[in-house]
């Protein structure tokens, strides 16, 4: 297994200013400088670098966007509100190596052309808040960010870089809901289009990253795109921060390159399954990715393309691994409430539809559902999937479809068989549970 360190390095000490700059820091942006922003998108768009929040979007892609020449201000939005269930390796760059983000921030700003960015951190994130603020604040006094980088790097550009506190919820996570945070707006999804990069924050062009998108730049552009698409897979080059959680020996977060068998992610790198004990299922990417059964875990890498393949998406590689014990309903049911809770109400599908599930699936819990209601809660769940302004939509609906579908057999042991209803009693029963809401039962 190739032991390549590029956002996490094995420096001790890497987090504090003098430590960094000792091993290099700062150089690439210095070697960034003196190239035409046009150039490092370039470099940025063949090293192959995807969007780590997510999506796997081409980041230099996203950043040609921005449109070139405009009497607007420009805008980049540095994504670090991580707040879906099973995610947990931003923080890690905040608190092991946040001058490596500031760095390709200060890199990324001068490629699209702003001269502000905000690095929008998790509310409930406190204790990586007051880090990372404590590292931006030492690379102002080193002049390394504002106007001081003139002289620092001997150049005519200079940005501001701020620390924004989010909002608590799980929505801001969503780009334009971001933006509205930010504006100090409720955190609802825009309608798009326009796309950020033409109407972004304050109506201005805005471009917005993950933080674990942006602390690989610094790495790009100081060792050059073709050592950097050379590492891991070809469709899905560089490394990844796993974060690893649930039933295995040695949770955490691990740094290693694209493409690596899940089942040597378990079970070399975390350790395996305590008590040896058979894996009952797999969510590859935060929560709301589609499940994967234990006995289909043979042969599948972790890209964004094989786990495409496989059922399943990428995400944020936050890989949750549960036993042959776990009762699938139950957590069903716990992260169904989860988006049911975080839903902004905007759109009817998701507000109503996440409801409607989690009342399903208490009543499979309690023990008053029938068969009938695996295929009603499928149903409810193609009805918000891909009707809704933002992907939280679908981020509540895929877990319900795909672990329904998937795990059928087990589930099938919660509900009663559908018994047949006298034809009368049948119609009576339908019209009870279809009258509209707000409308009075006669």
């Amino acid at each position: 297994m190739e032991n390549i360190r590029i956002v996490l390095p094995e420096i001790e000490n890497i987090h504090e200013i003098e430590t960094y700059i000792s091993n290099g820091g700062f150089k690439a942006a210095k070697k960034a400088f003196s190239q035409t922003p046009g150039e490092i998108i370039d470099q940025v768009k063949k090293s192959g670098l995807r969007g780590r929040g997510g999506a796997a979007f081409s980041a230099g892609l996203k950043w040609s966007f921005m449109p070139k020449s405009t009497d607007k201000p420009k805008y980049l939005c540095v994504n670090g509100d991580e707040s879906e269930p099973g995610s947990f390796k931003d923080r890690e760059v905040f608190e092991k190596n946040p001058h490596q983000l500031i760095e390709g921030t200060l890199i990324t700003c001068y490629a699209i052309g702003a001269k502000t960015a905000y690095i929008y951190i998790r509310g409930e994130y406190h204790k990586w808040i007051k880090l990372m603020q404590k590292a931006l604040d030492d690379a102002y006094a080193k002049g390394f960010v504002g106007e001081k980088m003139k002289e620092t790097f001997g150049t005519d550009f200079y940005c501001d870089i701020y620390i924004h506190k989010g909002a608590g919820a799980y929505i801001c996570g969503e780009e334009s809901s971001l933006m509205n945070s930010i504006e100090g707006k409720r955190g609802y999804p825009r309608v798009k289009p326009p796309f950020p990069a033409q109407n972004g924050l304050w109506g201005n062009p805005t471009t917005i990253n993950n933080v674990e998108t942006i602390a690989n730049v610094p790495k790009i552009i100081e060792n050059g795109w073709e050592w950097y698409a050379n590492i891991g897979v070809q469709k899905h080059p560089g490394t990844i921060l796993y974060g690893i959680s649930g039933h295995v020996n040695k949770p955490g977060v691990y740094e290693l390159p694209t493409g690596i068998l899940l089942t040597e992610l378990i079970f070399d790198v975390a350790g395996g399954v305590p008590g040896n004990k058979k894996i009952k299922m797999v969510i590859p990417g935060g929560s709301s990715m589609p499940p994967l059964r234990g006995d289909q875990l043979e042969g599948v890498r972790m890209d964004a393309e094989s786990l495409k393949e496989a059922g399943s998406a990428i995400g944020t590689a936050g890989v949750m691994v549960m036993d042959e014990d776990t009762d699938i309903l139950k957590v069903l049911a716990r992260i169904t409430k989860f988006y049911y809770h975080e839903s902004c109400g905007q759109c009817t599908p998701c507000r109503e539809g996440t409801g409607w599930m989690l009342k399903t699936l208490n009543r499979m819990i309690e023990g008053n559902a029938t068969s009938r209601d695996l295929d009603l809660l499928i149903e409810v769940a193609n009805n918000i999937e891909g009707n809704t302004i933002c992907a939280l939509g679908d981020a509540a609906a895929w877990p319900v479809k795909f672990t329904i579908q998937r795990f059928r057999d087990e589930l099938e042991q919660y509900v009663k068989p559908e018994v047949e209803l006298p034809i009368y009693n049948k119609v009576h029963s339908m019209r009870e549970t279809t009258v509209p809401l707000g409308v009075n039962k006669r």
